[in-house]
């Protein structure tokens, strides 16, 4: 038996892990497990990644695979997570089959790495969702992203865009064109603000240099979403070519420090995309009273509620809100594909 001690986006708890080992109340979890993932596969995969869908309906059906995930630990359940570790075991997408193959043969090393990864999700679109708030501040900016995984959000100024037309060059040519389907009184800018210095804090860092890393990073694209992994690779050369710094940090203790060492006369933001989600919610009271004792602009975008202040009826389970210091401006899709500004002037 092993107690191992994980990080969760800025948290961290500690466990117990068995390979195979029954969970508590093994039929509750087993119950659970497999209204989880048909619930992933209707309201999330669906529509999004049909691979995903199959697989995720597979599993709540197939009690061995079920039992097995059972026996994770709570946090670390989740079938992006399940599914990212056996496509990075794989080298593939994973099939029914194929994750069988892993939870027969395999199921150390399975557990291994599901126990040592996180859903570091690093999608370079959900600029795009930002960017209209931090251009509504005075430059130059001085950026801190929580939850920062590898960086790849930190690059606002470096990425193209396209919103519905609307072109924003940024300034690496080599970097992809987020394209983002703006509805309402967005207030598109007409250029990218001045970003002076940027930092990210993440309680297990990706580096863009490694391999492994970014291999990791890749697993965590679903199947059957368009362009997204290609979107990845380019936005892993952007940072490549000039890496963003990312500290290894707990957005609850660790933030007043790093925004310290902001340079004098920036506008300060605090941000963060599908992060505080993932913390537990006296871990979020934290963190927020920790961004409202810095004075600064804190800008979020996520699901509803998350952030106190911001709850209100999903259009879709894919839903996040945009809110500037707790205040809701506008709703977005997670990975950045549409933004409907909130009524009224913005601002």
């Amino acid at each position: 038996m092993e107690c191992l001690t994980l990080g969760v986006c800025g948290h961290s708890v500690d466990v117990v892990a068995e390979p195979g080992a029954p969970a508590a109340g093994d039929g509750e979890a087993m119950r659970a497990v497999a209204r989880d993932y048909r619930a992933f596969a209707r309201r999330e995969a669906r529509g999004r990644s049909a691979p995903y869908e199959a697989l995720a309906e597979g599993v709540a059906e197939d009690s061995a695979l079920v039992g097995f995930i059972a026996s994770l630990p709570p946090a670390k359940r989740q079938p992006q997570l399940v599914f990212a570790a056996a496509r990075y075991l794989l080298g593939v997408p994973p099939a029914i089959s194929g994750l069988h193959d892993l939870v027969s043969g395999s199921p150390a090393e399975l557990l291994q790495v599901i126990l040592a990864r996180g859903t570091q999700t690093n999608e370079p679109a959900r600029c795009a969702i930002l960017l209209p708030a931090l251009a509504q501040l005075p430059p130059p900016l001085a950026l801190i992203e929580v939850g920062a995984s590898a960086g790849l959000t930190l690059l606002y100024d470096r990425y193209s865009y396209d919103y519905g037309g609307h072109p924003l060059a940024g300034s690496d040519p080599r970097a992809p064109t987020l394209r983002c389907r703006p509805s309402g009184p967005v207030p598109l800018p007409a250029r990218i603000p001045a970003i002076s210095w940027r930092a990210g804090l993440d309680l297990n860092p990706l580096d863009v240099t490694s391999e492994d890393d970014m291999r990791w990073l890749s697993c965590l694209v679903w199947p059957g979403e368009g362009d997204r992994a290609e979107r990845l690779r380019a936005a892993i050369g952007t940072a490549r070519r000039r890496r963003p710094v990312v500290h290894r940090g707990d957005l609850r203790t660790d933030l007043p420090a790093l925004a310290a060492q902001a340079p004098a006369g920036a506008t300060v933001v605090v941000c963060h995309s599908s992060v505080l989600y993932q913390v537990t919610p006296p871990g979020r009271e934290q963190f927020a009273a920790a961004v409202r004792g810095l004075g600064c602009t804190w800008l979020s975008s996520e699901p509803p509620g998350i952030v106190p202040g911001t709850a209100m009826p999903a259009t879709d389970d894919q839903m996040c809100v945009l809110a500037r210091d707790g205040r809701p401006v506008a709703r977005a899709d997670s990975h950045g594909t549409w933004l409907q500004w909130l009524g009224g002037p913005p601002g």
